[in-house]
């Protein structure tokens, strides 16, 4: 029996191993987010909101969801760190503006009850050449709408060099 068996594990990989391995690639080419593209984000959205008297946390995140550059401004509280983080992860997870998905998961036990989400305005996707490449999180003023205003002009700071990256 166990002869058999190896026998038809044997037939079948020489069979199916071609049909995977047809004109796929070897590795797959991910655009990622430069530390500078990040920094010039961050620091946008640091100065769009001092404009208004507001102190701010920000974080700017690859597509991995790692944190890339966090910005506390002086007067900003600690908290406005994680909050910041969270909302960034919300909008790259999604793929979607934060503020897009206030009301979308209310119910008990949806996606909207996992830690780590937080579906309230301020995180903005970045996105280049078609590719999703991280998000900006922004937290501390005093309405989520102030916040995500100040992410869409960090994102509109390096929206040139985005839409022109390579794939």
């Amino acid at each position: 029996m166990s002869k058999l068996l190896s026998s038809f594990i044997l037939l079948f990989s020489l069979v199916a191993a071609p049909a995977f391995a047809e004109d796929q690639p070897v590795i797959i080419k991910i655009p990622r987010l430069t530390l500078e593209t990040a920094q010039k984000i961050a620091h946008a959205v640091i100065v769009e909101c001092r404009k208004n008297a507001l102190q701010v946390g920000v974080t700017v995140i690859d597509r991995g969801g790692h944190p890339v550059v966090v910005l506390r401004d002086t007067l900003a509280p600690d908290l406005t760190l994680d909050i910041s983080r969270q909302k960034a992860y919300t909008a790259m997870s999604f793929n979607a503006a934060t503020s897009t998905m206030e009301n979308r998961f209310t119910q008990p036990f949806s996606v909207g009850k996992v830690p780590g989400l937080i579906f309230s305005a301020g995180g903005v996707p970045i996105e280049a050449a078609g590719n999703i490449v991280g998000a900006v999180g922004v937290s501390g003023a005093p309405t989520g709408e102030q916040d995500e205003k100040c992410a869409k002009a960090g994102v509109q700071a390096v929206l040139f060099d985005l839409e022109t990256a390579a794939p």
